[in-house]
């Protein structure tokens, strides 16, 4: 990556890692642009619905044998439909039609300007975008644990709970939706592990691999 012309530097992350500050201080030691969950607020506005069930739309996982049964009950338009109806605009919302706006403003942004994109879609919606460099930031589960166990103020078993859940959830969409997995270590140019280092040495890695 040339940091010298129009970048893109996408972060994936693993939930406790620090990945989004570590994103963060990023794009603030680069002089440039930060996106994180900011993305999601075009995407509630233009289809009206709130964060929580754009997240589930992203996230659908129907088996193939549920496609097909819809598509033979409901029709080929409806099988792509997920339970949601945009009141405002009288039509539902497909998990396809979310995708695809989500990948249409990541590819805005990255077209506008260099900046650092924190997030489980960017580093495959970026694909082809000559200037990029892709990041995954992930840590043990004891570390994992311990940060958001002290930045939620919760039990151990309550943050267990919680990394269990979107663990699953982004491996999913990842799947679903990239036909690949997260941690396939050929999707990333730089893969940190955060354990025994602080989000600034993390972001001080990344600067001396970009040179």
């Amino acid at each position: 990556m040339n940091k010298n012309e129009k970048f893109v530097i996408t972060i994936n992350r693993e939930l406790g890692s620090g990945g989004r500050t570590v994103g963060r201080i990023l794009a603030e030691k680069l002089g440039v642009p930060y996106y994180d969950k900011a993305l999601t607020k075009p995407l509630e506005e233009k289809f009206n619905l709130p964060l929580d069930k754009i997240e589930r739309l992203k996230g659908n996982n129907r088996s193939w044998w549920e496609d097909i049964k819809r598509v033979l009950i409901l029709g080929e338009d409806a099988a792509n439909s997920f339970d949601y109806y945009d009141e405002q605009n009288k039509k539902l919302v497909t998990s396809e039609a979310v995708l695809k706006a989500e990948k249409e403003i990541l590819h805005d942004i990255a077209i506008q300007e260099s900046c650092v994109i924190a997030g489980r879609s960017a580093f495959y919606v970026m694909n082809g975008f000559p200037n990029r460099l892709n990041v995954l930031i992930q840590a043990s589960m004891e570390y994992r644990l311990n940060r958001i166990m002290k930045k939620q103020n919760i039990s151990e078993k309550e943050a267990r709970k919680i990394i269990k859940e979107v663990d699953e959830s982004r491996e999913e969409y990842l799947k679903n939706n990239a036909h690949t997995s997260r941690y396939y270590t050929h999707n990333y140019d730089l893969v940190i592990t955060m354990d025994g280092k602080t989000e600034e040495e993390a972001v001080n890695v990344i600067l001396a691999y970009i040179g």
